[in-house]
């Protein structure tokens, strides 16, 4: 298939390797295999807000105005009669509306790293088995290789492994979504015929080592190199650019790292992409939490509810599903710092969107939050619903390295009043 931006084939193009003038990461490289996106009218996607280091609930979305774990912030009341949260998320509030807030999540994980894989996979770690994050479940489930962006997006971190599902699922990750890619264009003194020149010394170079060895990874090396030429070449590369949104639309997101790429989830999710996880680090304030909780809601409030408003606006919200959530939730009791420690036995999480009955509150912990009081939640039966919301069937198998069969959710039940 001759490609007329180039004047070559798209073998002749591919027919390079690592040796270019792109200067791509390794983390970027990998994320570019076959997961990329064409927009479809009906499709699915999912947004996550990822809170690095567990939010504390009760100074978000489970206050508990009067009680002496309380702490120092009042409730506010929302745009749905009955349902309060804390006082510096007024923007959210008025967005209660598409929000569902689960207050009744529960979990025995409390060290950072392993609730931070087993929140993200559905999974407690074995330490043997590495399992797919979600979003790279529904990069698998959801993909379409037609189009030139990834599939698989994070943004401010590193998102989560892959895991058995390999390479070709891994997320394309963004450091910094206030500069979100550098090296697409050719490097100094590289013109495009000699870029093109390069490609195919290189692909000379391989290809008998490629041909005697035969391994799936070098097919999927091959795969790497044609994708992130393509994504050199895309028109919807402009999806990254949120400076080409109207300055109203930026400043209702604001101006931070985290708004930026709340609103850049947007538009990569207008553009096909079909998951967005977007991290908020800041969270584990063990120490003068309330202060910090304030100054991180500053730009959390304003991002999170334009995201859903701008979702519903351009007529996509009944198509993205949009979570909030972390790793656990913060001790109710305050600690002699000022601060809150890890919580996992009862914390709350946010959804919106494909299909989320909105304006209500899932569970409820008891009046000083030490407990869950009813209909707990546990994080298989948050997967189980946040697949049935992206039309997934969660009883589906992966297959290991050594060929054992791994459901794509740990047997969760999905919640019943939320879809």
């Amino acid at each position: 298939m001759k490609d007329e931006s180039c004047g070559c084939t798209r073998r002749e193009v591919i027919q390079w390797g690592a040796r270019t003038g792109i200067g791509f990461t390794f983390g970027q490289i990998l994320g570019l295999t076959s997961l990329f996106a064409q927009p479809a009218s009906r499709a699915r996607a999912c947004v996550l807000l990822w809170m690095t280091g567990g939010p504390s609930q009760i100074d978000t979305f489970d206050p508990k105005s009067g009680q002496l774990t309380g702490g120092e912030f009042k409730s506010i009341a929302t745009s749905i009669p009955g349902i309060h949260v804390a006082e510096h998320l007024p923007s959210i509030a008025r967005e209660m509306k598409d929000l569902a807030i689960i207050r009744s999540m529960t979990s025995r994980e409390g060290n950072h790293d392993r609730a931070r894989y087993y929140v993200h996979t559905g999974y407690v770690p074995t330490g043997v088995t590495q399992h797919p994050g979600i979003g790279s479940i529904v990069a698998k489930e959801l993909m379409d290789q037609s189009g030139s962006l990834p599939v698989y997006v994070s943004l401010n971190g590193p998102g989560i492994s892959s895991g058995l599902l390999g390479v070709n699922f891994a997320p394309f990750v963004i450091r910094d979504s206030l500069r979100p890619l550098d090296h697409l264009q050719y490097a100094d003194s590289v013109s495009q015929e000699r870029f093109n020149s390069r490609l195919a010394m290189m692909n000379s170079l391989n290809s008998g080592f490629d041909a005697t060895h035969g391994q799936q990874e070098f097919a999927q090396k091959e795969r790497i190199y044609e994708r992130a030429v393509e994504l050199m070449h895309s028109p919807a590369l402009s999806a990254f650019d949120v400076t080409q949104e109207r300055e109203s639309v930026r400043s209702a997101y604001g101006k931070g790292k985290f708004g930026a790429a709340c609103l850049m989830a947007r538009r990569l999710v207008q553009n096909g992409v079909k998951f967005v996880e977007v991290e908020m680090d800041g969270w584990d304030t063990h120490t003068d939490n309330f202060d910090r909780t304030r100054q991180l809601c500053t730009e959390l409030d304003p991002a999170f509810a334009a995201l859903v408003r701008d979702l519903r606006q351009t007529g996509l919200l009944n198509s993205t599903l949009v979570v909030w959530m972390g790793e656990f939730g913060r001790t109710p009791q305050i600690n002699s710092n000022a601060g809150r420690d890890h919580w996992p036995q009862a914390w709350s999480a946010v959804l919106a969107g494909a299909g989320i009955k909105g304006g209500q509150v899932v569970g409820s912990t008891t009046s000083n939050g030490m407990e869950v009081k009813d209909n707990p939640v546990t994080v298989p039966d948050l997967y189980a619903t946040l697949c049935k919301c992206l039309s997934i069937d969660d009883s589906k198998y992966n297959s290991s390295p050594l060929g054992r069969p791994i459901r794509l959710t740990d047997h969760g039940k999905v919640i019943p009043s939320l879809v």
